[in-house]
């Protein structure tokens, strides 16, 4: 990767996009930030300017409006002259059996997660094809490749991804653009405190191991210096996957089991849940049952 790469990271007030901000400063980029959360967003700007001297443009963006992702792109062609990297990373968590999903909470998902990732597209596509270069990063889920209990919904947009991924990765061939889809496993990031819960009593918890925020960025930046059409950012799952698919009863049946566990916790978390929201939290506070939605 060359010094002043032009980078554009959405959801980059924390998490994943925000140590991908870091990882590509430490290698002399030039980036533009996009976030909900202005303050936060400000907030990385400034550090990395203070840390390793990065040219760093902060946007507030949303990702579910095309026009604030033009806007977006747009920063990055007036101020840089071009844009090199796109890394679509903005999105909202959610956790609950589909029958109890609202079609409300279904289409957030979809407006952030999936739509998010098709404006990044559609704004950047035609800026890379004139300049006969670029690569963009969509960044996945585990939970885009197998699904499982209380995932189901935000799992469809994550398997959405991939598919919007792999078509347009043969579309731009011979353009000298290059796409690649990163499927993090579970990431220590605020998503499990903030993931929006429709499941009373269920505590979200990671499956599998976890990885650093950190150690999801370096492969980003990864993607970027080698392209590769996918990158699994912990080898094992990749096996897993595969044996998922060669043993889809077993795979049932580990999910079922998941599933009953889950909700026997859930019944008895949700009991005690509620003798402790009848008492006052240590600051005489009322405690609080479920987070609300990131919003990056």
């Amino acid at each position: 990767m060359r010094q002043g790469t032009v980078v554009v990271i959405t959801g980059a007030s924390s998490g994943i996009g925000r140590a991908a901000a870091y990882a590509f400063a430490r290698r002399g980029c030039r980036l533009v930030l996009g976030a909900r959360r202005e303050e936060l967003l400000g907030r990385v700007r400034d550090a990395l300017a203070q840390r390793y001297g990065a040219e760093a443009i902060a946007l507030r963006c949303d990702v579910r409006r095309a026009e604030e992702v033009e806007r977006l792109i747009a920063a990055a062609t007036d101020r840089f002259g071009r844009l090199d990297v796109l890394v679509n990373n903005a999105g909202v968590g959610h956790y609950g059996r589909v029958e109890d999903t609202s079609e409300q909470d279904l289409r957030e998902l979809i407006e952030t997660n999936l739509l998010g990732v098709f404006h990044g597209i559609r704004a950047t596509v035609p800026v890379m094809r004139r300049q006969g270069s670029g690569h963009i990063v969509n960044v996945g889920s585990a939970a885009g490749k197998r699904s499982w209990p209380f995932h189901g919904p935000y799992a469809a947009t994550k398997f959405a991804i991939e598919g919007l991924t792999q078509a347009l990765s043969a579309e731009l061939a011979g353009s000298g653009v290059t796409v690649s889809l990163v499927v993090p496993a579970s990431t220590r990031t605020p998503f499990f405190e903030t993931a929006k819960l429709a499941v009373p009593g269920f505590r979200p918890s990671p499956i599998g191991r976890m990885q650093s925020a950190q150690q999801v960025a370096e492969k980003i930046v990864r993607t970027v210096d080698h392209p590769t059409p996918e990158l699994i950012t912990v080898p094992l799952l990749r096996a897993a996957f595969v044996l998922a698919e060669a043993f889809p009863r077993l795979a049932d049946f580990a999910a079922k089991r998941y599933y009953r566990e889950a909700m026997r916790r859930s019944a008895s978390g949700s009991a005690s849940g509620t003798a402790a929201e009848r008492a006052p939290a240590s600051n005489g506070t009322p405690r609080r049952s479920a987070a609300s939605a990131e919003r990056s």
